[in-house]
């Protein structure tokens, strides 16, 4: 059930291996996004606005602990294209001890955390107990959170990108069913909403480790998986924690730029966490393409096919193009019916649909720094990628700063702000590719 990705024609395998990426996070969008629309249209305005500002610490607690996940499947894709079982396995093993014990700790920090935290981000306190209810019972399920994405990044790492989105699927599935039994039939509100998500979640991470169980020989480890290799964990931590800091500095970015729009009122508000997940729908495919050319050149650079990793950051970056353009037109085209999918009030449907139309014009270049990462991060240079997002994300709010609390700009400051911070990005990147083709005679 694992794949090879070091011989064979590239364009083929890459797309193989992305459509189930992009599958599997459409569907983990779905799921988000329909707790947005049921809270919208079953609970209210307010609770809309509860969930999209609580939305931002949630994502940048799941994504610190993908971090690690995906830095520790680029060490698993290396000692698999290498052909170095015995390394595949201390490694899964070493990753599963460290990682849940530091998702237990994790968990209970951001449960005694919730409420400052959202006082921090000038939450509104209307809506801030819904907020902060929301956010503790989320947190609670970080564990199942840590347990699905390390496995998942493990498969994807061995070549198999297909069997978590099955999962995926069926977990969708039931957070949407759970959504409307506790929030329409139950009447719990918000907090029913983040039940759902829970519940789902775990028996997604259960899912995945029965099928590993059954049918992935080379992760049934046995007594194997209480093997813990220190010296392994302080290289997965240096890859890991590279990692998670780059996907943390992004998160904190967005929510430093959440912070801002909730200076703009409840309406804003609204909008923007509509156009946001619509946004994320848009954004994520790109990010997949990427982490599918990390895991064809971590195992090539691996296997040392030098001219196999160029030619798959060459046909990576055609795919991500080809994307951004169809997406860019979809965006334009059909901006209203989509953001009226979320909310009906005429205000926030008029921002929701200024945010998504401007931001569309710029999806080219989120494309070309994606790609861009996604190579970086396949040869192990995980420096470049944490240096860039930095850039990204200071540019970013200090441009909504400016235009928003200074210029008193309206919801259009808010893509523009995301357009200057990927020019920072790109200024550094292209430079550092540069410079690296030359090195390498590639």
């Amino acid at each position: 059930m694992t794949k090879d990705m070091t011989s064979g024609k590239i364009t083929p395998l890459l797309i193989n291996f992305t459509i189930p990426l992009v599958l599997g996070n459409l569907f983990q969008l779905t799921y988000n996004a329909a707790d947005s629309i049921i809270v919208g249209k079953f609970v209210g305005e307010n609770a809309l606005a509860a969930v999209g500002t609580a939305n931002p610490l949630m994502t940048l607690a799941i994504l610190f602990i993908n971090g690690i996940c995906l830095g520790a499947g680029i060490l698993v894709s290396t000692a698999f294209g290498a052909g170095d079982t015995e390394l595949v396995e201390r490694q899964v093993s070493t990753t599963a001890i460290a990682g849940t014990v530091f998702s237990l700790a994790f968990s209970l920090l951001c449960i005694l955390l919730a409420n400052p935290l959202l006082r921090l981000l000038q939450v509104p306190a209307e809506i801030l107990p819904i907020a902060v209810n929301y956010l503790r019972i989320v947190f609670a399920g970080l564990l199942f959170t840590f347990i699905y994405n390390f496995l998942a990044a493990t498969l994807r790492a061995l070549g198999d990108s297909k069997s978590a989105l099955y999962f995926l699927m069926i977990s969708a599935v039931l957070n949407i069913g759970g959504d409307l039994f506790f929030v329409e039939a139950l009447g719990w509100g918000s907090e029913g909403c983040a039940l759902s998500t829970v519940l789902s979640e775990g028996m997604c991470c259960l899912l995945c480790a029965l099928y590993i169980r059954w049918k992935v020989p080379v992760l049934q480890l046995g007594r194997r998986w209480f093997v813990f290799d220190g010296k392994l964990l302080r290289k997965t931590v240096s890859y890991g924690w590279v990692s998670a800091m780059q996907q943390a500095t992004v998160q904190l970015g967005k929510i430093a730029v959440q912070a801002i729009v909730n200076t703009m009122g409840v309406s804003a508000m609204a909008a923007f966490t509509a156009a946001s997940r619509i946004d994320d729908f848009a954004y994520t495919p790109q990010q997949n393409i990427a982490h599918a050319m990390t895991t064809f050149m971590a195992q090539n650079e691996g296997a040392g096919k030098k001219d196999r990793v160029k030619d798959g950051y060459r046909c990576g970056m055609r795919i991500e193009v080809v994307y951004a353009l169809g997406l860019m037109a979809v965006c334009l085209i059909f901006a209203e019916p989509i953001i009226r999918l979320f909310v009906t009030d005429p205000e926030v449907v008029d921002l929701g649909v200024r945010f998504l139309r401007t931001i569309s014009l710029f999806y080219l270049m989120p494309a070309a720094t994606n790609g861009i990462q996604g190579f970086f991060r396949g040869i192990g240079d995980l420096r470049i990628t944490l240096i860039s997002s930095i850039l990204n994300m200071a540019g970013r709010v200090a441009a909504a700063s400016v235009l928003v609390l200074l210029w008193k700009m309206a919801i259009e400051a808010l893509p523009y702000s995301y357009a200057f911070g990927w020019v920072l990005m790109l200024a550094y990147e292209l430079p550092a590719m540069l410079r690296h083709l030359r090195k390498n005679k590639m």
